[in-house]
């Protein structure tokens, strides 16, 4: 369903309000874009997501959240610990979150999270934080296909979707299908280097950016201060 146009915001992306994280975003995500957060677990894609989700409050955009990875009360803490504090924004009904254990679903659990998506009303941005949970008993990709091509068309109507995924939970050949159907496409990775944890962002593409994309950097994730976007060369210092 499209989001109501009454109280839609009238911008042309979705920012992070972050500079150097827009900046390196192409300018930030253009409305009605398919997003696929991708990462290994522990390299920082629920925060990359709730710094979004942060941004795009801040704007006017009403956004749902679908979490696998949080309760309503562990989402404003852990939020509000790296200084992205939403519960006024809860409170006001601007931010929705619906915690989700669709891995109960088994096979179903694709199916019925597009049944929810379809039905949600007065939201411009939906997040499913973590989709992985929802495909951990899927044998199938065609489901995966087809939840992903069920998104596409709610982005048509001007939806903007956010879906984190942890790639090696799909097939090589799925993943690629579905990097390609997205209009944006981020890669969040955690690697260790010598006795340091190096994550690193790379922005593999977004369509319709109001510059250039493609850059890798490294950020960290600061009490009190949130997502900081450095260096390569300074984050395996």
């Amino acid at each position: 369903m499209a989001p109501d146009s009454s109280s839609n915001p009238k911008r042309a992306v979705i920012s992070a309000k972050n500079v150097e994280l827009d900046s390196k975003m192409g300018g930030g995500i253009p409305v009605g874009s398919l997003v696929l957060i991708e990462g290994t677990s522990g390299a920082g894609k629920s925060v990359l997501s709730q710094q979004i989700i942060w941004g795009a409050l801040n704007d006017g955009f009403r956004v749902a959240l679908f979490t696998s990875e949080n309760t309503v009360k562990s989402l404003v803490t852990q939020m509000a610990s790296i200084d992205l504090d939403v519960l006024d924004f809860l409170l006001l009904g601007k931010l929705r979150v619906f915690p989700m254990e669709l891995s109960r679903r088994g096979a179903k659990a694709p199916f019925t999270l597009v049944k929810v998506l379809k039905s949600i009303q007065n939201r411009d941005i939906l997040v499913i934080d973590s989709f992985t949970s929802a495909i951990a008993h899927t044998a199938n990709d065609t489901q995966v296909l087809r939840f992903f091509e069920e998104c596409k068309r709610l982005c048509a109507g001007g939806m903007s979707i956010f879906v984190t995924l942890h790639a090696q939970a799909v097939s090589s050949d799925l993943i690629g299908t579905l990097r390609s159907m997205c209009d944006a496409h981020l890669v969040l990775r955690s690697e260790q280097d010598g006795q340091r944890i190096v994550k690193t962002l790379e922005v593999a593409k977004v369509r319709g950016a109001a510059s250039v994309t493609g850059a890798v950097v490294g950020f960290e994730v600061e009490p009190g201060w949130g997502m900081r976007v450095i260096p390569i060369s300074k984050a395996r210092a």
